[in-house]
């Protein structure tokens, strides 16, 4: 049985290969300079979700890995959780040796400025953008960005990723280390788990400090996909070979493109995010999993510089409920889906929805029954410019409260080759327009 399900899967892989070929709404201080040219393009992003301590007197390096090359790289830094000022004293951009390196290529480390300064203040609830790096990145190559912000608020994205693979940061043996080539000052070890918000000397996988978006005034690509979604965007549990996030797949698949026809991808993905607005059903807190999508869809989705499409999953963790919040029903799930997409296309941009994974509640149940009742508004409403049907990827042929069990790492989060499937299933054309 187990064999001829591996060769069912290995089948339903090669055939939808084979047919996808064919908020937060609070004020922004923009210490940028001169704007963008026109043609500006988000190329990177992990959306800030709380505020967990204070940064020690210690440098940070931060690595991110671009989906497309670009020149004019800006960095914006964000405080929207913080009750007081971050001070970003120094911060440098350059590029890593190697993936997921703290040391840089010589002569690639460049001073980051705010309006030609080398210090920028950010209040609480704002955010700067820097001016553009005199720098040239490829696609699928890893920036690092090394902040010295000693005493200031930890706004943090945090998530526990592959072993070396970006994002990620190295939080540096103490004072200011930004200008280092180096990783003298930056130690591999400990390993932090990435879902543990940490300040400890050492590698963090999955954590940044207060930087949200990479942009580049001169991208190769036409404009930025954002996805907006939750752990199973963010690359929650994806373990196991090939060792990507879904969006990493797809950014892969759109470099294959012309630069005239592809996207940038920019990963909006939070763990334990929900898509209506509600106590967060995890922490009573609200600081583990970023404010819900309709709170944040200024910050970490309507404000990317070239913007051209929105890609959304999300209502797991509104349906499954938690200690701190009730299972939702399907009428607040769909006016949540339903604002977020007029929102969107209010500006101009399309929106693409993907249909919510089996979540292992039991056939008949009140939770698989508003699931079931979501993801048939998502695949008839029309709100959408077209819908992603995930849920029909991976749901299990005999069972389809649950995902096929080669393909998920438990009950809401597929593996890694979970991910590869509906990385490669989605039709580009769907994203596109």
């Amino acid at each position: 049985m187990r064999s001829l399900r591996r060769r069912s899967i290995v089948g339903l892989i090669l055939g939808l290969c084979a047919a996808a070929l064919f908020g937060y709404s609070g004020p922004s201080a923009s210490a940028g300079g001169s704007p963008p040219v026109l043609g500006a393009a988000g190329i990177w992003s992990a959306s800030l979700e709380g505020v967990h301590g204070v940064a020690p007197d210690a440098t940070v390096r931060q690595i991110a890995r671009v989906s497309v090359s670009g020149s004019g790289i800006r960095v914006r830094f964000g405080n929207p959780f913080g009750a007081s000022p971050v001070v970003i004293k120094e911060a440098w951009a350059g590029r890593t040796v190697a993936p997921g390196s703290a040391r840089l290529v010589p002569g690639s480390n460049k001073r980051i400025t705010f309006r030609g300064g080398r210090s920028v203040t950010i209040p609480p609830g704002q955010e700067v953008v820097s001016d553009a790096v005199s720098m040239t990145v490829a696609a699928q190559q890893d920036v690092a960005v090394s902040v010295y912000a000693p005493g200031g608020p930890v706004n943090d994205h945090t998530f526990p990723p592959f072993a070396y693979d970006p994002p990620a940061s190295y939080i540096g043996t103490g004072g200011n280390t930004a200008s280092a080539v180096s990783d003298d000052a930056f130690p591999g070890y400990p390993v932090i788990p990435g879902n543990t918000g940490s300040t400890a000397t050492g590698y963090h996988p999955g954590q940044t400090w207060w930087m949200d978006l990479v942009t580049a005034d001169r991208p190769a690509a036409r404009g930025t996909l954002v996805t907006l979604g939750d752990s199973i965007t963010d690359g929650y549990n994806a373990y196991g070979p090939p060792g990507q996030r879904w969006t990493d797949v797809l950014a892969e698949r759109l470099d294959a493109l012309p630069a005239e026809s592809r996207l940038a991808v920019a990963n909006a993905g939070i763990s334990g995010n929900t898509v209506s607005v509600q106590p967060n059903p995890y922490d009573p807190t609200n600081q583990c999993c970023g404010p819900p999508a309709p709170q944040r869809l200024d910050r970490d989705v309507l404000s990317v510089p070239g913007l051209r499409s929105v890609l959304l999953l999300e209502g797991t963790n509104d349906i499954g409920g938690g200690d701190y919040a009730p299972p939702a029903s399907a009428a607040q799930v769909i006016d949540a889906m339903r604002s977020i997409a007029a929102r969107v296309h209010a500006r101009g941009v399309r929106i693409v929805a993907s249909t919510i994974l089996p979540m292992c509640n039991a056939a008949g149940s009140a939770k698989e029954n508003t699931r079931l009742e979501v993801n048939q508004w998502i695949r008839t409403s029309n709100v959408f410019d077209d819908v992603l049907d995930f849920d029909a990827v991976l749901r299990d042929p005999a069972d389809p409260t649950v995902m096929i069990a080669d393909l998920r790492n438990d009950c809401y989060h597929p593996n890694a080759a979970g991910d590869q499937l509906i990385g490669r299933y989605i039709p580009l054309h769907s994203i596109l327009g």
